[in-house]
């Protein structure tokens, strides 16, 4: 059973608003998990960094319904270059030594989005080829 846009950009919006929320308010947290010390300019980037999730969360919410289009397909696009390179920096980071084992939690999630979303698009992409 292929998932969904529309249930792929409703989970989008919650994890990017959760996200949003938790860097802005306790980036202590993901940064513990991460084995990342807590500073004030690390502080600073996770609170820039959670208004970038707050605004791809409302573009998702606002998109939730969108038709097939390219617009949509551009915003799925981007999501998943996102998604796939920060799991490439989380890898990265945890092979050079600046994050612990825990970044592979967030890892995980940013290549399970990236994949959903690539499965969509191409699942959608299928059907529209063959109404063509």
């Amino acid at each position: 059973m292929p998932i969904s846009f529309r249930k792929l950009a409703i989970v989008a919006t919650v994890v990017c608003f959760v996200l949003s929320i938790t860097w802005l308010l306790a980036p202590n947290l993901l940064l513990a998990m991460w084995g990342v010390e807590y500073s004030y300019p690390v502080g600073l980037l996770g609170r820039r960094g959670a208004a970038l999730f707050l605004g791809i969360g409302v573009m998702f919410l606002l998109a939730r319904n969108a038709k097939p289009s390219p617009s949509r397909s551009a915003l799925a696009s981007g999501f998943i270059v996102g998604c796939l390179a920060l799991a490439v920096l989380g890898v990265f980071e945890l092979f050079t030594g600046h994050a612990g084992p825990g970044i592979l939690s967030a890892v995980a999630v940013e290549v399970a989005l990236a994949l959903a979303f690539l499965a969509a698009t191409r699942t959608e992409g299928a059907h529209l080829d063959a109404r063509a």
